[in-house]
């Protein structure tokens, strides 16, 4: 499954990425039940970027995503990279690191920050690990945005501590839309990542979205999957 030759459709950091995702299992194709009993033919696990290559294949993506953006957004500025406990913490420890690298003149001085799912009542005390959030324009890096339950418990936590939400940044967009209790009515909704984006006001910045998986499985040349996978696109599309 080699992705290599892709770079003339999405970007080589995309690529790689995407590459890394499908040889080390963190995005598998078969049949899964997720949790809102969607029946889905691909799979993302971000709790599987545990291994040293893996971390850095995703921390790398992260920061050219950014960079990216950033050459047409410059009006995106931040402080603190916020990773929310507790698959957000090795993302953003990791990403801070990889954008120091890959910009130094830029990102010397960006700092990381996390969250205790428990207050600590001794020492230091607090919610908070790492930078304090407050006056601190704050970028949240996380996996995926599902039902976007845990990405606004994430803003309430950035805000409670006196930080400003500058945006987000996910590994995957799934371009999907949220699910309710009659989810095969055929009715138009947003996904969770626009329900973010239109409540909050900021941008929503994703390594790769459900487009750039369907491209990367026409370069493989994957007709079954691509098959399965258009055919879900088409089932839950989001409106936005």
């Amino acid at each position: 499954m080699d992705l290599t030759m892709s770079k003339g459709h999405i970007p080589a950091y995309k690529a790689a990425f995407l590459q890394s995702c499908i040889t080390g299992g963190v995005l598998k194709f078969g049949t899964f039940e997720l949790k809102s009993k969607r029946i889905s033919p691909y799979f993302f696990n971000a709790g599987l970027f545990h291994r040293a290559d893996l971390l850095r294949s995703i921390s790398t993506a992260y920061a050219h995503s950014i960079r990216d953006y950033l050459s047409t957004h410059p009006n995106l500025q931040f402080d603190v990279v916020f990773g929310p406990a507790y698959k957000g913490i090795p993302l953003a420890t990791a990403t801070v690191d990889k954008l120091a690298q890959i910009d130094p003149d830029r990102f010397e001085g960006l700092s990381y920050s996390f969250n205790r799912k428990e207050a600590k009542d001794h020492g230091e005390g607090g919610n908070i690990v790492g930078a304090p959030l407050k006056g601190k324009r704050v970028l949240i890096v996380d996996d995926v945005i599902t039902a976007g339950t845990a990405m606004r418990e994430a803003i309430d936590i950035i805000k409670k501590e006196g930080g400003e939400l500058a945006g987000v940044i996910v590994a995957l967009d799934r371009m999907e839309k949220m699910p309710t209790q009659t989810d095969d009515d055929g009715t138009p909704r947003p996904s969770a990542i626009g329900e973010v984006r239109r409540q909050y006001g900021v941008p929503v910045l994703s390594i790769i979205t459900l487009e750039d998986l369907i491209e990367g499985l026409r370069e493989m040349r994957n007709e079954d999957d691509l098959r399965r996978v258009e055919d879900y696109k088409a089932r839950y599309r989001a409106s936005d």
